[in-house]
């Protein structure tokens, strides 16, 4: 089944005027867009490709999360009707699928995971759901539709699951070179692999998807990495044979097992998995009001209030806004704790977007976007990450008022497609073999184990 575009925003003009941030209206569509179409401006400031080439971001992102602002950017697209960087956002996501169209890139080899590949497939799916216009002249020969790019995606993971060590999983990593990570079992490529296996059975209708959803989740809960709480930690390691659990714990972590729980909750109509969206809705506090002048703001609670985000952990916050959105799109009954968490967020992430392009921010002076949302105004924290995680706050605003009817348009209704190809559980083992080139230590490792050991030192 398809989202179709144009039921969602019939009553919306384009490309509405800039508004600034700090003059967010929860309420009103015209403002909510204007805002986002300020913060799309400065999260596309990084961005130097244009319509007929890509360009990876600029030192120091990671090439994944080139795929998280395409993300971001078709939900700007399908949220706001403003098609400005459509072609943009299209070619360089169809520049970026990899000599087997499953985006697995060998130019990447030495710094993509399996929750990096996760996201582009978040952002593969994400066009496929909103019927994304894949535009023939921008598209490579042989490139297939966005769905059977995401269904490329699903069948390269699958034959990752690893019953070696701690009866399943997926590790962090991919490739040998990159050996740190390929002992950890982390919840970002499990749940990644999770979420993209429930969005498929949604639109594919193909149980086979669901069955994996099923096997993913069963083997999280089992080992820990979610408890009985609906906490959602970071990992685990395959040395210890997963008998002990990283308890760091981050906010998109939450968002992409919430969203896949709801998800699955819409298409099986199974209570099992309402109960879990419940859940990690529930535990997603944890991610709001850091004091009792911030209630229901979002925060990075694992490095925000020491001052230790790194620039990956400046994204998630995005994506729990991202997730939380989606989540009540396919199961509304969450609408009313996500929107007392959202208004606020939302309306806090503008008055942070009010800063100085200063540190060299490409964005423009006056609405660049800060960090701790928390604190009343801009805090002189400066990236791409601040910048994505405000426009996905505020640009989802659009699709949980029509949720709660403030607008005359009518939310999102699934229509059929085309029948998909079926999944390939055993896959093609022989395009996962042991990569080229020279040995690299990730530097994500090393700050992950860093993390790990302030978050031991605290707990102390």
């Amino acid at each position: 089944m398809l989202l179709v575009k144009a039921a969602f925003l019939a009553a919306v003009v384009a490309a509405a005027d800039a508004v600034a941030p700090a003059d967010l209206s929860v309420n009103k569509t015209d403002s909510i867009i204007g805002v986002a179409n300020t913060l799309a401006k400065g999260a596309m400031s990084y961005y130097s490709g244009n319509a007929s080439s890509f360009a990876d971001l600029p030192d120091p992102y990671y090439w994944w999360e080139a795929g998280a602002l395409m993300g971001a950017m078709l939900d700007y697209s399908y949220y706001t009707n403003d098609t400005t960087y459509d072609d943009i956002v299209a070619t360089a996501i169809l520049q970026n699928t990899g000599p087997a169209h499953d985006f697995i890139v060998p130019a990447h080899e030495l710094d993509e995971g399996n929750d990096d590949q996760a996201f582009w497939g978040f952002t593969v799916l994400t066009a496929a759901e909103h019927n994304f216009t894949q535009p023939a002249e921008l598209t490579p020969k042989g490139v297939p539709s966005w769905l059977d790019l995401s269904i490329n995606v699903w069948n390269n993971m699958v034959v990752r699951w690893n019953t070696t060590k701690c009866a399943g999983g997926f590790t962090w990593q991919i490739y040998a070179d990159n050996f740190n990570g390929m002992n950890y079992k982390n919840s970002a490529s499990n749940g990644g692999f999770f979420l993209i296996s429930a969005r498929l059975a949604l639109l594919t209708g193909n149980k086979t998807y669901v069955d994996w959803a099923q096997k993913v989740w069963d083997w999280t809960d089992a080992v820990g990495i979610i408890d009985k709480h609906y906490n959602v930690y970071d990992g685990t390691d395959s040395a210890t044979n997963c008998t002990q659990i990283n308890l760091l714990s981050f906010s998109y972590q939450n968002g992409i097992f919430l969203y896949g729980a709801a998800v699955l909750a819409n298409h099986t109509g199974d209570a099992v998995w309402k109960t879990r969206a419940e859940g990690l809705l529930d535990a997603a506090r944890h991610f709001f009001s850091p004091d009792k002048n911030a209630t229901n703001i979002m925060w990075e609670h694992a490095c925000e209030g020491v001052g230790t985000c790194t620039k990956d952990m400046k994204t998630f916050k995005g994506f729990l806004s991202r997730f939380m959105y989606s989540a009540v799109q396919v199961l509304p009954s969450l609408a009313p704790n996500v929107t007392a968490y959202m208004r606020a967020s939302a309306t806090a992430a503008g008055k942070a977007c009010t800063g100085a392009n200063i540190d060299g921010a490409p964005t423009q002076n006056g609405t660049t976007c800060g960090q701790k949302w928390y604190v009343g105004g801009f805090d002189g924290s400066v990236g791409l990450g601040q910048e994505m995680c405000a426009l996905e706050t505020v640009q989802g605003l659009l699709g949980l008022n029509k949720v709660l009817g403030i607008d005359q348009a009518p939310p999102p209704s699934p229509s059929p497609t085309a029948p998909a190809p079926a999944p390939s559980p055993s896959g093609d083992k022989t395009k996962n073999a042991s990569p080229r080139g020279m040995s690299h230590i990730d530097l994500r490792w090393t700050v992950v184990s860093m993390a790990c050991a302030l978050f031991a030192y605290g707990m102390a």
